[in-house]
């Protein structure tokens, strides 16, 4: 099966090359792909406040690489590089609140910054942590597209009707994808009928990076308003709603894309199963439940205008792009180093001892 997926991989979002990280611009797909190139690492910084990438993992990627560069220039222009450093840190880490691979990521990079040796090339080293931190996510993704579909298969069967929301794909991470991933392989294994998609408001993340992926793919997809799910769940036979994670409580509750919430209780009303898609890096022990995940709020200009231009009345504004779904909706969480099903805090702490892929 790994071999499958592996030559079904079509799409990628993050490439480094000659010490330089390409990143396929988000905001202008689908009409436009323009990579853009990162030298250094406020490009990096920008790329990710500006949406430019975006997803979890692909935010945790991206911010490994961006502290090579920023370690780069640090080296050449600072005696005191590891103090400058500091600073590159702080940056990326305040670049997006809610994903807990960025910190998974930036935490990692310092940990084997802490562990150098005083004979190692101290930029080659990190560049080489960098690109590890890529393949791990690329690989989890190709256990978590096996592991989901052996749930689906188990529960419903063949010639599956699924919704997704939000964009969990290859452009989201490092490869294959998290909850895209999972529909990818499934569609592989001739189980899925067709996808609906959920538009994504206010960034369009369904509408413009979700259906072209499945457009690539060759994947059946229709895409629907987000207003539009329960109705959707009602008269389409959705089988499972499927989606991914920007951070998971240690208790199970789940911050993925704003309009996540709505859905599985939606789902859980319907009798529709719920699966959430993401690496164990999206965990974070450290915050018992979903109360305690910071949840970013956007500029008001998302809501108010429309390709630049001013659409709605002067009014406040709120703009969460994040919320928190409670564990007691979730059927079950699929990870790299396995599965738990109706989450709770003692079974993801036992899933996050686990020392390596099962």
């Amino acid at each position: 099966m790994r071999e499958r997926l592996l030559a079904a991989e079509k799409v990628t979002g993050i490439q480094w090359r000659d010490g330089t990280l390409h990143l396929l611009d988000q905001r202008l797909l689908p009409s436009q792909e323009h990579w853009l190139a990162c030298t250094d690492v406020e490009d990096v910084v920008k790329a990710i406040q500006g949406m430019a990438v975006r997803g979890a993992p692909a935010i945790g990627i991206s911010a490994a690489y961006g502290l090579v560069l920023a370690l780069r220039d640090r080296l050449a222009e600072d005696d005191d590089w590891e103090m400058a450093l500091e600073e590159d840190f702080l940056a990326l880490a305040e670049s997006r609140p809610t994903a807990a691979n960025l910190f998974w990521s930036l935490n990692r990079m310092r940990d084997r910054l802490q562990r150098l040796r005083p004979d190692e090339d101290v930029l080659a080293v990190m560049e080489a942590e960098a690109v590890a931190i890529h393949e791990s996510d690329r690989e989890a993704n190709l256990t978590m597209a096996q592991y989901g579909i052996e749930q689906i298969r188990r529960h419903q069967g063949n010639e599956q009707t699924l919704l997704t929301h939000g964009n969990a794909g290859a452009l989201a991470s490092g490869g294959f994808g998290t909850a895209l991933g999972v529909i990818r392989a499934a569609f592989l294994e001739g189980m899925v009928e067709r996808v609906y998609v959920g538009e994504t408001r206010p960034w369009l993340q369904g509408s413009r990076l979700t259906t072209w992926e499945l457009a690539h793919e060759g994947i059946p997809a229709t895409l629907c308003a987000d207003s539009a799910m329960a109705h959707l769940m009602k008269v389409k036979g959705i089988t499972w709603v499927v989606v991914g994670a920007d951070c998971i409580a240690a208790n199970g509750d789940v911050a993925s894309k704003i309009g996540t919430y709505q859905m599985a209780v939606a789902a859980m009303h319907h009798g529709v199963r719920f699966m959430v898609v993401a690496p164990s890096t999206s965990i974070d022990l450290n915050l018992a439940t979903g109360d305690d995940i910071p949840l970013e709020e956007r500029d008001a200009d998302e809501l108010l205008d429309v390709a630049a231009s001013r659409f709605a009345a002067e009014v406040e504004v709120f703009n969460p792009v994040f919320d928190v779904t409670p564990a007691d909706l979730v059927d079950v969480i699929v990870t790299e180093k396995g599965i738990v099903e109706r989450p709770d805090t003692a079974k993801l702490a036992q899933l996050m001892c686990r020392k390596r892929l099962h």
